[in-house]
């Protein structure tokens, strides 16, 4: 029996509104094939975890949630709240940290469980420094630390948003 590919995934929340389709379509493109061979492992922020997530979903593959506190879906704005909570109810496991509100170290954190046996990280990402702790490039440099295999996914004409 084959095992499941574990995809871990990295990405910005500030994508623009084009981009977000230009996004999920070189996501599917690169899980295509895998189907439900794949475990997706996300923390499903706005932007490219929940992209990711549901293109794992479509595609048949398991959902892995990892909260990076109690009340992170509280934090997020509504309309992310709900696509945070539909995503939620759908996944196959949930780790929830045992932080009680998000902060740069609990992102940190989440990002070491995310990794935890990640044979493969999919980073939405401009290739840009990371703004703070827990960020893109931070997550993409410890992936390739610990010798994860890291796939970037930047679509010519992909764009974040002018208010980042």
């Amino acid at each position: 029996m084959r095992q499941a590919l574990r995809v871990a995934v990295t990405g910005h929340r500030d994508l623009t509104p084009a981009t977000l389709d230009l996004v999920a379509a070189a996501i599917h493109e690169e899980l295509r094939g895998r189907g439900p061979a794949v475990v997706g492992v996300s923390c499903l922020a706005p932007g490219a975890d929940q992209i990711f997530a549901d293109a794992v979903l479509d595609l048949g593959g398991a959902l892995e949630v990892v909260v990076p506190a109690r009340r992170y879906g509280r934090a997020l704005p509504e309309r992310d709240r709900a696509e945070f909570e539909r995503l939620l109810a759908r996944a196959g496991s949930v780790v929830r940290l045992p932080y009680d509100v998000p902060t740069p170290e609990t992102y940190r954190s989440a990002n070491e469980v995310l990794l935890d046996g990640a044979d493969l990280l999919i980073a939405v990402w401009d290739g840009r420094p990371a703004r703070g702790r827990g960020g893109t490039a931070e997550v993409v440099g410890e992936a390739l630390r610990r010798d994860i295999e890291v796939r970037v996914v930047w679509p010519e004409g992909a764009a974040r948003s002018e208010s980042s």
